[in-house]
């Protein structure tokens, strides 16, 4: 018999990273890449998240060292950093909660964040206003 699939759910906060993803992409005139990002989503990661929910690395095999991060995890519900996972999807990170069935619930994959690797950059000019723009 084969194992139960997994739900798989997407929160605010995934669809507002998508929604940020493609602002991203729109402003480096790549929208195309948005829409194929959405495809891959639908055709192949959300479908091994339900078969296979424990795909990604556990969060805390490498611990976050800011305090902030630290606070955040302290933050959580007793049990939760430990059911969190990262899985790299070609240019893209997906933070995500392995939520195992209960007599009360079912098996969930939840979807808490996603990133894409260029969206990471530092804007000086905004940060520092006294620092000159820069263009490369």
């Amino acid at each position: 018999m084969a194992d139960p699939l997994y739900r798989v759910e997407l929160t605010a906060s995934f669809l507002e990273r998508l929604d940020a993803i493609e602002a991203f992409m729109v402003e480096a005139q790549a929208s195309f890449a948005f829409d194929d990002l959405l495809a891959e989503l639908r055709a192949t990661a959300i479908p091994n998240f339900r078969r296979f929910p424990r795909i990604g690395r556990r969060y805390l095999a490498n611990p976050p060292q800011s305090a902030e991060a630290l606070a955040l995890l302290t933050a959580m519900p007793a049990g939760a950093p430990h059911a969190l996972r990262e899985y790299l999807h070609g240019d893209y990170l997906l933070l995500y909660l392995v939520e195992d069935a209960s007599p009360k619930t079912e098996a969930t994959v939840v979807l808490l964040t996603i990133r894409h690797n260029r969206q990471l950059s530092f804007d000086f000019a905004r940060l520092w206003p006294s620092v000159p723009a820069t263009h490369d």
